[in-house]
């Protein structure tokens, strides 16, 4: 049977997805599975990484039938995973030591002061285009390693595997066979140099990372194994791997230096692709490397900002304050008002990413008067998002000295068009919506595609790319810079509030 499609496995923060795409880049058929979300302690976030898993495979083998695909259709999978979040699991069974502890936890955030205060993030961040933060892998490792009796031993034995979610997922689908990441995610860890892409052994010492338990490092376009036959049907190759912003960056075909996407998911992450030399950020951004085609082929890399809350703001006002039923409803509730009256959201729920870098920040809510109502704080909720990315957009013009002609758009919240508008306001740039959001799945297919040969090059990805809608700014120049005062003063008052006495 000729094979017609690629699978794209998208493993977020709150739920699998699966897409199979055809080779016209058109997704065909998708399927996604939540799983829930562990909250031990304020600023301390979980998963199960068996319910990772099983909700993973459940949203694939929908996303087949609901094709009516046979699996021997399918060309390639590609694997694209929230970025920063720790598995470790025993060798031998395959089964977690403990729950994963996911990206936006704070829980090792005292360790990294004692970092910093050790005088250590220069070197860090020299090595690793990063700056100390419990948002990164390495100090995550060493937190779990040291949460049981006996796990760090086991660890220096080579009894337990560490990987991001992508590690974990190949694992698994190879039956064990394949122990690897790409140097997208391995660049995320804080203890891999990113000039010499490999493990650093000096980092690995200062983190107290064994080298036992970390997976081979490769590109991120190559086949590095097939599925077990028992969990589609058939051998399927394995052939991408990014992490999740690096996939939308690829999806989006910013190929050439100085073209940017950015992705309203959970978090909020922006991407300036910079080319096959990295770039020293000295405005709080993260040097990393986006992908590498292929064993031998170029690296490009790229500059990033973070930003920790941005839709889950948004379910913070669903699940928190139940205001809304579903998510989609805030779009609704804002439109009642032309603007927040003064209000203005900063969500620190766990802390502030780039530029600030605050794990102390909390969340706040400031200008309310007699007057507001949920219309002004559902308002104040989107626009926080426009916000915190302009902030990275200037941060981003300061570090590359470029002018962004266009900013690209992707995430669940990219369908809200009173936030695409709002963005282009601030940043006084044109932003484009793809007509295919779903550009992480896109960019991780893509990937596996190239690598299979089922599309041939770049410039083929390239030319599949529709723009469904272009937003233009309208702003006055003076109304920006007064919003952006105010935004400014909201997020002084939400920095350091949490910071032990």
């Amino acid at each position: 049977m000729p094979v017609r499609y690629v699978l794209a496995l998208d493993q977020g923060t709150t739920s699998s997805r699966a897409i199979l795409f055809d080779r016209t880049g058109r997704p065909v058929a998708s399927a996604a599975r939540e799983f829930p979300q562990v909250f031990p302690e304020p600023g301390h976030v979980t998963h199960d990484p068996e319910a990772i898993w099983a909700s993973q495979i459940e949203a694939a083998r929908a996303a087949i039938t609901a094709a009516g695909a046979a699996p021997s259709e399918i060309a390639g999978i590609g694997l694209t995973n929230q970025r920063e979040t720790t598995v470790i699991w025993d060798r031998a069974t395959g089964l977690p030591v403990a729950d994963a502890i996911v990206w936006q936890s704070r829980i090792t955030a005292p360790f990294c002061e004692e970092l910093r205060a050790r005088g250590l993030e220069p070197l860090i961040r020299e090595r690793t285009g990063l700056p100390v933060d419990a948002y990164f892998s390495a100090t995550k490792i060493r937190h779990i390693l040291r949460s049981a009796p006996g796990l760090m031993d086991r660890a220096e034995r080579g009894e337990l595997a560490f990987g991001t979610v992508d590690t974990f997922l190949l694992w698994r689908l190879t039956g064990g066979r394949v122990h690897a990441t790409d140097v997208s995610n391995a660049s995320r860890t804080m203890c891999f140099d990113i000039r010499r892409l490999a493990w650093d052994d000096e980092l690995l010492a200062i983190l107290e990372v064994p080298r036992a338990v970390l997976p081979e490092v490769r590109s991120s376009s190559e086949v590095y194994g097939s599925t077990e036959a028992g969990i589609f049907g058939v051998e399927i190759p394995i052939a991408g791997i990014a992490g999740d912003q690096h996939a939308a960056t690829f999806g989006q075909a910013c190929f050439a230096p100085g073209e940017a996407k950015n992705t309203y998911g959970t978090g909020a992450f922006m991407l300036l692709v910079t080319g096959t030399e990295p770039i020293a950020s000295g405005s709080g951004l993260l040097t990393t490397v986006a992908w590498r085609l292929g064993p031998d082929g170029p690296t490009t890399y790229a500059l990033e900002g973070s930003v920790f809350v941005a839709g889950a703001a948004v379910q913070w006002l669903r699940d928190g304050l139940r205001v809304i039923e579903r998510s989609a409803d805030v779009e609704r509730l804002a439109a009642g008002v032309t603007d927040t009256g003064g209000v203005y959201l900063v969500p620190a729920f766990v802390g502030l990413g780039a530029p600030y870098w605050d794990p102390y920040a909390r969340g706040v809510i400031v200008g309310l008067t007699r007057g507001t109502g949920l219309p002004e704080i559902a308002r104040a909720t989107i626009d926080s998002m426009a916000y915190q990315v302009a902030d990275l957009l200037e941060a981003m013009r300061t570090d590359a000295g470029v002018r962004l002609e266009t900013l690209r758009v992707d995430g669940g919240a990219a369908v809200n068009d009173a936030l695409l508008q709002f963005q282009a306001d601030l940043l006084d740039v044109p932003v484009e919506r793809p007509t295919v959001v779903e550009t992480t799945a896109w960019g991780a297919a893509a990937l596996a595609g190239l690598a299979v040969g089922f599309w041939a090059s770049q410039a083929e990805i390239a030319s599949l790319r529709r723009v469904d809608r272009r937003f233009e700014p309208s702003m006055a120049p003076a109304r920006r810079a007064e919003l952006l005062r105010g935004w400014h003063r909201a997020v002084e008052r939400s920095r350091d509030w949490a910071r032990p006495d």
